[in-house]
């Protein structure tokens, strides 16, 4: 299983990006799945159903499952968030995990970078981003960029993604 972050400042296209490579990839044959970390509460049942009754009622976890799909709503209840090896643990067998957020954990990445953003790129600071994903080239010319992709060119993207091999870095 390959385990890929996504990684850029708020607001740069991780989400977009990921969502524009999952139809790429699965065309390809690759089985994929996604980590989000966020950073606020969220809800992911709607209020007032009987899943979400039973957590606010105090149900540490919560399975809600259809003929379509399931969910498992854990309660962390003021215990610490799990790290993403944890997390890892919870998902079925797969060919790419893609992982958006965590983006100071030590595991290879794809940093999303627009210079329209102003934030400076992050691959001089962490030696765990594989490639750059940017729409301006030439704004990192000659600071030692590792593989530059076109953000604009998914399939190129997709196809780095591919032939990327883990074990070969």
């Amino acid at each position: 299983m390959k385990v890929l972050g996504i990684a850029g400042f708020s607001g740069s296209g991780k989400t977009t990006l990921i969502e524009a490579l999952l139809p790429l990839l699965k065309a390809a044959g690759q089985a994929v799945s996604v980590i989000k970390q966020s950073h606020h509460d969220f809800e992911v049942d709607v209020p007032g159903k009987d899943s979400w009754r039973h957590r606010h009622a105090g149900a540490q976890e919560v399975l809600l499952t259809s003929p379509w799909r399931w969910m498992l709503v854990h309660e962390l209840r003021n215990t610490p968030e799990p790290d993403l090896a944890a997390h890892l643990q919870h998902l079925s067998p797969c060919d790419i995990v893609l992982v958006e957020g965590f983006r100071h954990a030590a595991l290879p990445k794809i940093e999303v970078w627009r210079e329209t953003h102003g934030h400076p790129p992050l691959f001089r600071d962490d030696r765990h981003i594989i490639a750059v994903a940017s729409d301006s080239p030439n704004a990192l010319a000659g600071l030692g960029v590792r593989p530059q992709l076109d953000l604009n060119n998914i399939a190129a993207i997709a196809a780095f993604i591919l032939k990327w091999n883990p074990n070969n870095e």
